[in-house]
């Protein structure tokens, strides 16, 4: 085996994406499901002896910007490209206190809101859904945003062109296309649950107005960039940690259609990847997820029921791209050795590569609290045993 690169980032990317053999397995670091946190990054930085200023991708997950000095050491091949609000949308974080504490607060397009405690607050959690007490005639009168304001795509063919022109790497979007998630969003988890079982008739209704946002959206997206773009990130929680967080029959009498047209209407506009995101164990909707026209699943997340590599690969590696599955994030990488670390990215690189198909990143975001050194583990060990013969 000769660890040399005979490939472009690229060449790289695009090569795995279509099922075949690149140079090495790409590596991914820096976006809303591949980031790192912020305290994490903190560290990191200061492990690797690298002066950079923190910058906040994502306020709800707390993200860190990676630089480039960082992504450049950890071998990384994509880079994103990114949307933003609308010129009428004011947002920002607000401090408020409430009950003798300060809180920052964050209201999306959507009128959500999310919180974050100043003192000690990890992540941003929803504070308030809009939607709690709504009836299905309110969803008709509730002044939901325009997906298709074209504020929102100012600079980014710009910004793709100068990467493109400019840089190696493989671009993606970042995170889009929430059909399913945003809807309890709005109306509380605990409440959109009862919703499913009670009135789907209702559920059916806010869906469809989130699908009426983000077609347009990708619309705008795609004529600005849709001929750079290489992946394009769309994504819904399914499962949690056993399988399925609600009644598959509901998913695929209900959610799916409206996931498809999505999906279906992305490939239209461009011939980039679609890349899904999904936590937990969602192998019982794979087979759903690739009918949809979905090309690659994240983040992957093995040690769950089901969702051993091995399994994965031989029953879905020739029509879906792992991207993820590196090392299981919640029991191995916070806590073990590096040379640990090591063994476990080894045992799973080889498994995925095969044929290409494969991307690598972590299971999901590095968290706060797992160790820089695992963290350079992780990434190193990627890059030693991610060369193919």
């Amino acid at each position: 085996m000769s660890n040399m690169e005979t490939m472009t980032s690229r060449e790289r990317v695009l090569k795995a994406l279509n099922h075949e053999t690149p140079d090495r397995i790409p590596i991914d670091l820096g976006g809303f499901q591949t980031g790192i946190h912020r305290g994490a990054y903190e560290k990191l930085i200061e492990y690797l002896g690298i002066d950079d200023t923190i910058k906040i991708l994502d306020p709800a997950q707390q993200l860190a910007v990676p630089c480039e000095e960082v992504l450049e050491r950890f071998h990384v091949d994509i880079r994103y490209v990114c949307a933003h609000g609308p010129d009428s949308f004011k947002g920002g974080i607000e401090q408020n206190v409430r009950d003798g504490r300060l809180w920052h607060d964050l209201r999306d397009e959507f009128g959500a809101v999310w919180s974050m405690a100043d003192d000690g607050g990890m992540y941003m959690d929803i504070s308030h859904s809009p939607l709690a007490d709504a009836t299905i005639d309110d969803i008709e009168s509730y002044p939901f945003p325009d997906g298709g304001d074209p504020t929102r795509f100012t600079g980014v063919r710009q910004q793709a062109m100068k990467l493109r022109e400019k840089t190696p790497y493989a671009l993606s979007t970042g995170i889009g296309g929430v059909v399913y998630e945003i809807c309890w969003y709005m109306r509380g988890l605990e409440q959109w649950f009862i919703d499913m079982m009670t009135q789907p008739e209702f559920c059916e209704a806010l869906l469809d107005k989130t699908l009426a946002y983000w077609k347009p959206y990708f619309t705008g997206f795609m004529d600005e960039i849709g001929d750079i773009i290489d992946i394009v990130m769309i994504g819904d929680d399914l499962a949690g940690q056993s399988g399925p967080l609600f009644s598959p029959d509901f998913y695929r009498s209900i959610v799916k259609p409206r996931q498809k047209e999505l999906v279906q209407h992305i490939k239209s506009l461009t011939d980039a990847k679609i890349w899904y995101h999904s936590c937990g164990s969602i192998y019982e909707y794979i087979p759903d997820l690739i009918d949809n026209g979905v090309d690659i699943i994240n983040p992957v997340q093995i040690g769950l029921v089901n969702m051993d590599p091995q399994k994965l690969k031989v029953e879905f590696g020739d029509n879906i791209v792992f991207w993820g599955g590196g090392i299981d994030a919640q029991h191995v990488l916070p806590f073990v050795k590096p040379a640990e670390i090591r063994e476990h990215v080894r045992r799973n690189v080889e498994i995925f590569k095969p044929g290409g198909g494969y991307v690598f990143n972590n299971v999901h975001n590095i968290q706060h609290g797992v160790p820089s050194e695992n963290i350079v583990a992780l990434f190193d060990a990627a890059y030693e045993f991610g060369f193919y013969e």
